[in-house]
């Protein structure tokens, strides 16, 4: 999708013209993927623009970096505010926001200790990611020939640039084979996620979802869907997945803060009850919650003020 260009982005403690934002050639992240990111949103409600889980995300930002050894310069708290000052800045009622820590120009070569570590924050308008119809209609899921990251090659619990190598292969891959996204398998060939999105599949009435050690990424967006979906009365359990449990699913659905809650329609070819009606109370209720219009939720927005 492409981007529109809004005011100012964030760049190490100063908001700069969007125009301004740039980096050197040379700049160490460019060249080895040694970058850690967030993608979040923030929503119109009727209080002024809200950020869903902020402070979430910008911790999970210093895990991320904890993981690979980045020492970030500015705290949890600080990164907050940054990110208030970004949207508030931009005059948007709701829009995508990425923070990005990155290891900067100066130092080359495999050693990232004597590097400088970056930190910006840009946010614009952004669609949902797989289309605005995609919680009713559904989305086409090829099996990816890609093998989701190991845990002893690449960290998947850290959302870090050079990961996603991984995942733009199996899009693109999906893509020109006209489907909509990628499944992405472990080493072991059970379910992980898709390629920026975890996976919610319902067999024997249970909602199943992917274990950390399957390589899914920690996902915010998927624990909120968990904390609603036993809230509605919906048993959830985090479980090994077989490719072919995909195939005879009940129905199934993906969930991200770029893709929010979308339904899948097929995978491999293999029809899928699309929406089931899990998802689709799961997804309307998440539509609420993250414009704050649910009062048990109310804590996981954020308003810029």
């Amino acid at each position: 999708m492409p981007i529109t260009p809004t005011e100012k982005i964030w760049m190490n403690g100063e908001l700069v013209a969007w125009e301004d934002a740039k980096i050197h050639v040379l700049t160490h992240t460019l060249h080895y993927g040694t970058g850690v990111f967030e993608g979040i949103r923030a929503y119109e409600t009727a209080d002024g623009p809200a950020i869903f889980r902020l402070t979430d995300h910008i911790e999970r930002l210093h895990t991320s970096a904890r993981i690979l050894g980045m020492p970030l310069p500015y705290t949890v708290d600080q990164l907050v505010e940054a990110t208030k000052d970004v949207v508030r800045a931009s005059g948007l009622p709701s829009a995508y926001i990425r923070p990005i820590a990155y290891y900067g120009y100066g130092e080359m070569g495999l050693n990232t200790i004597p590097c400088s570590v970056d930190v910006a924050i840009a946010c614009w308008p952004w669609g949902a990611y797989l289309g605005d119809d995609a919680l009713t209609k559904g989305v086409r899921l090829k099996t990816s020939s890609w093998t989701r990251i190991d845990h002893n090659s690449m960290p998947p619990a850290a959302k870090t640039t050079g990961n996603y190598v991984n995942s733009t292969l199996a899009k693109v891959e999906a893509v020109n084979a006209g489907y909509d996204e990628a499944l992405l398998l472990s080493n072991q060939g059970f379910v992980s996620e898709c390629t920026g999105e975890n996976v919610f599949v319902a067999r024997h009435g249970k909602l199943l979802t992917p274990p950390l050690a399957a390589g899914a990424l920690e996902g915010i967006t998927q624990s909120s869907v968990t904390t609603i979906a036993r809230d509605l009365g919906f048993d959830v359990e985090t479980s090994n997945i077989a490719r072919s449990d995909c195939y005879i699913a009940e129905e199934m659905f993906l969930c991200g803060t770029a893709a929010e809650v979308s339904a899948v329609n097929s995978v491999d070819d293999r029809a899928i009850p699309c929406p089931g009606p899990m998802t689709a109370s799961i997804g309307e209720t998440y539509h609420k919650a993250i414009r704050g219009e649910v009062d048990r939720y109310k804590d996981w927005v954020e308003h810029v003020g």
